[in-house]
C-alpha cells in the first residue's frame, strides 16, 4: 500500500524564530480545511480594509478565508506533485502570486462568483492608481483641518498658510486630472479630503474543486458594462485568514 502524502512533515526550517509558530499553526489550518470544504478559490486583492473584510467574514461565516505569507500557504498545499496532498493542489500553489489569499467553501461557484462580483466597497486611492476625475480645490479657509497640519499640507504642494489659526487655500489647485496616475502626494491630498476614487474588492481568479481535482479559470472582467468570462480547465499547467480566528497568520493593511 503506498504511503499517505498526508504523512510528510513540512519544513519550516528558513523561516526566522519569532514567526515559526504561527506559520506552523497557518499550515496546519490550512491542510485542516482541504478536507472539510469542496473547493477553493483565490482570490486577488487590492486597498484592504480590514473593517470590510469582517462583513465579507460575517456574510461568509460558513468558510474560510486566508491571507497569509503565500510560500507559507504554498507549502502547505504543496509547490509539487510529489508534495501535493490531493491531485493539482501544486497548481494552485504555483499561482499564488502577488497580494492574494485563499477562500475555502462548499458554496457553488456560481454563488461565489456572484457574491464577489457585486461586492465592493469605495476606499481612498493609493499612488500609482488612475484618478476617476479631475479634482480642483478652490481658495478659501480649510476649517476641517488643525492648524497644525498647515505644514504638511504645504509640503504636499498646496498652496496654504494660516489665517487666524485656520489653514486657507490661497489660490485655486488642481489636484489630479482625470485618467493620470496619482503621484504619493495626489493620493495623500485626495485622503484628506475625502475623496474615494478606488474600490476594496476580492477578485475571484482561480478555482480548485476537491470532488475531481480540476483547476479552472474562474477570472471575470467587467468594462463598459460588458463582462467577458474566462473559464477554461487547466490541464498540465507547470508555471511556475485573516482569518475568523483569532491567532491566525494574516497580512491585512
Amino acid at each position: 500500500m503506498p504511503k499517505s502524502k498526508r504523512d510528510k512533515k513540512i519544513s519550516l526550517t528558513q523561516t526566522r524564530k519569532k514567526g515559526l509558530e504561527s506559520k506552523q499553526h497557518l499550515v496546519e489550518e490550512i491542510r485542516k480545511c482541504i478536507d472539510k470544504y469542496a473547493r477553493i478559490f483565490i482570490f486577488s486583492a487590492r486597498h484592504i480594509k480590514t473593517d470590510k473584510l469582517k462583513d465579507m467574514r460575517l456574510d461568509w461565516s460558513h468558510s474560510r478565508f486566508f491571507l497569509g505569507k503565500n510560500k507559507v500557504m504554498g507549502l502547505a498545499l504543496g509547490r509539487t506533485p510529489e508534495e501535493e496532498i490531493l491531485d493539482n493542489l501544486h497548481k494552485v500553489s504555483q499561482k499564488l502570486v502577488g497580494q492574494c489569499g485563499l477562500l475555502f467553501t462548499n458554496a457553488t461557484k456560481e454563488e461565489v462568483l456572484e457574491y464577489f462580483e457585486t461586492t465592493k466597497y469605495p476606499v481612498t486611492p493609493h499612488a500609482g492608481d488612475s484618478a476617476t476625475e479631475t479634482v480642483v480645490l478652490q481658495p478659501g479657509l480649510l476649517e476641517q483641518f488643525a492648524h497644525s497640519l498647515e505644514p504638511h499640507l504645504r509640503k504636499l504642494g498646496l498652496p496654504t498658510r494660516l489665517e487666524r489659526g485656520v489653514p486657507e487655500l490661497i489660490k485655486e489647485h488642481t489636484v489630479c486630472v482625470e485618467g493620470q496616475p496619482l503621484s504619493p502626494n495626489e493620493a495623500s491630498i485626495l485622503k484628506l479630503f475625502g475623496y474615494e476614487m478606488s474600490f476594496f474588492q476580492l477578485k475571484m481568479e482561480w478555482c480548485w474543486n476537491r470532488l475531481d481535482g480540476t483547476f479552472e479559470n474562474v477570472r471575470t472582467d467587467r468594462e463598459n458594462g460588458e463582462e467577458e468570462e474566462y473559464i477554461g480547465k487547466e490541464e498540465g499547467i507547470e508555471e511556475g485568514d485573516a482569518n475568523q480566528k483569532e491567532g491566525d497568520s494574516g497580512d491585512e493593511d
